[in-house]
């Protein structure tokens, strides 16, 4: 899994964090960028499954990798997080807050307990990432954040109502964010997709295949996203191209909603 190479290096030099990226998305997202040169700092709740992929990731680029382990909805755990990227690499450029997953169901069959786990997984890790590392950034004047959203949030998805409360709310946190810190170098955007093609999605379709086909049923390209494809967009946002792009919420949805 490498970065295409007609984008060249544009990385080096930066630090990029990139949480939940033991797998899926998080992982293509960091091989992408270790690819094109950045040192990468990976997080994860999985501390076996993020060792062997960052291991990956050193293998297939390499750049320098740190891990960190732990429940990012935790501001303790995001602060260890900050002191041990700066101790082993200076001040993060780039932040992608990827680290997520919620209990899909439909709304009333939620409980306390799964209303929590899917906003502190989905809302609360951005919302401490982006406190902890933005004042770097700002002291720095240059800075990328780009946040993992949801498009079922534009197409109100089956089941998806508490997640939706989740990710809504980072798609909101990426305008104000956007507005708030728009003359001092630091951008802020979201990637949305719709289904993507990781090992969840295979054991939705295992274990679920009526309500897997309901949720590609949306998509008018009739597949799921490869995770390459959602981690070339976020690339882009994150480096100095996208300069004069922020506060969007860009899908990456094989036409799932439109505009």
């Amino acid at each position: 899994m490498t970065a295409m190479t007609e984008t060249g290096r544009r990385f080096t030099g930066q630090v990029a964090v990139v949480t939940g990226a033991a797998h899926g998305i998080g992982l293509a997202i960091a091989h992408r960028l270790a690819a094109e040169g950045a040192r990468i700092v990976m997080a994860d709740l999985l501390a076996d499954t993020l060792a062997a992929a960052a291991a990956e990731v050193r293998a297939a680029s390499g750049t320098a990798v740190l891990t960190h382990v732990g429940d990012l909805a935790r501001e303790d755990v995001v602060k260890a997080m900050h002191a041990a990227t700066r101790t082993a690499f200076g001040p993060a450029q780039i932040l992608i807050n990827n680290a997520g997953g919620g209990v899909i169901r439909p709304f009333l069959e939620h409980t306390p307990e799964t209303l929590h786990a899917t906003i502190d997984r989905n809302l609360w890790t951005v919302l401490w990432c982006c406190r902890v590392f933005l004042p770097d950034m700002l002291e720095g004047g240059y800075g990328r954040i780009v946040n993992i959203g949801a498009d079922s949030v534009r197409n109100g998805l089956w089941q998806h109502a508490a997640y939706n409360a989740a990710k809504g709310g980072v798609h909101g946190l990426t305008t104000g964010l956007a507005r708030e810190f728009a003359t001092r170098g630091v951008t802020v955007n979201t990637v949305a997709p719709c289904a993507v093609a990781t090992a969840a999605l295979t054991r939705v379709q295992e274990i679920a295949p009526q309500f897997a086909a309901q949720v590609l049923s949306v998509i008018p390209m009739e597949r799921a996203a490869e995770v390459g494809e959602v981690a070339a967009m976020t690339a882009f946002l994150a480096s100095r191209e996208a300069a004069y792009v922020t506060g969007q919420v860009i899908s990456v949805n094989g036409g799932s909603t439109m505009l």
